[in-house]
């Protein structure tokens, strides 16, 4: 008497449904930045749009920092103590020039682990050397949940 299996049939599912990439996630119409930027109209665009930082591309879009609230922020407070006016700032002393990006390729999964390594709150993908999305900790969880009830891969 053999082994019985009472699961039923299972559905075969295809490694590709199951393995979600960052590319699928990834948000493509980004507001961006050029360094050349006053860092009062970053403040209003941040405000205007709702965002809390976004990439700064130069003229062939080819990604050269990330400006965050917390940049503006230090500005600020420095052209204060220095009593120094903000509209004449652009953002290029201000940027982070050092940016981690992510591959768009990467497993979701393992870009939340990403995240969490780092602090990071979002990740440029660069392919070819040219900026072409972001991913955020909202796209991971958006991932996460169309994912629910599924096997986690």
């Amino acid at each position: 008497m053999g082994i019985k299996n009472f699961q039923g049939a299972r559905t075969p599912q295809s490694k590709e449904n199951m393995s979600l990439k960052v590319s699928d996630y990834m948000t493509t119409n980004l507001i961006t930045f050029t360094p050349d930027q006053s860092i009062e109209s970053v403040m209003q665009s941040l405000i205007k749009y709702r965002i809390s930082g976004g990439p700064v591309v130069n003229a062939n879009k080819e990604l050269i920092g990330i400006i965050s609230e917390g940049d503006c922020i230090k500005q600020i407070s420095e052209s204060r103590y220095y009593n120094m006016p903000i509209q004449d700032q652009t953002i290029e002393k201000y940027m982070v020039k050092n940016v981690d990006t992510i591959d768009g390729n990467m497993n979701i999964f393992d870009a939340a682990n990403k995240f969490l390594a780092s602090k990071r709150r979002r990740f440029p993908i660069v392919e070819n050397g040219q900026l072409v999305g972001q991913i955020s900790q909202k796209d991971v969880l958006k991932a996460a949940m169309e994912m629910k009830g599924h096997n986690w891969k």
